[in-house]
């Protein structure tokens, strides 16, 4: 029987989360995408803790285009990870394709200088 969008996203999901774990010097930046909004956060995983997020529903992040938001909120997650003192993660693109989207928001944080 075929997986559902949402099953095949979640055995993906569970295999890079295998993988890729953040720490307090190295957080893993999660990117959860919906239909309307995108999300990032900066997550140790050894503590439990969210260290810095930021989303399209912010208030400095301006209206467009969802490629344009995407790329807003890139540079906004680069600026709130230097305000918390972090300058390298780890990339979790969360099940999702390294595409469209979450290619834009990750390219966009590299430009501003975060390192992953």
């Amino acid at each position: 029987m075929a997986l559902s969008k949402l099953e095949r996203r979640q055995r993906i999901k569970y295999r890079i989360r295998k993988i890729v774990s953040g720490t307090a010097t190295k957080p893993r930046l999660s990117v959860f995408r919906s239909n309307k909004e995108i999300y990032a956060q900066l997550i140790d995983d050894k503590a439990g803790t969210t260290l810095a997020s930021v989303s399209s529903r912010d208030k400095g992040i301006d209206s467009g285009s969802k490629g344009e938001v995407a790329t807003a909120v890139g540079k906004a997650m680069a600026e709130a990870a230097t305000k918390v003192g972090i300058e390298s993660c780890a990339f979790d693109r969360n099940g999702y394709l390294y595409h469209g989207r979450v290619k834009t928001l990750a390219e966009a944080a590299r430009e501003a200088g975060l390192k992953f």
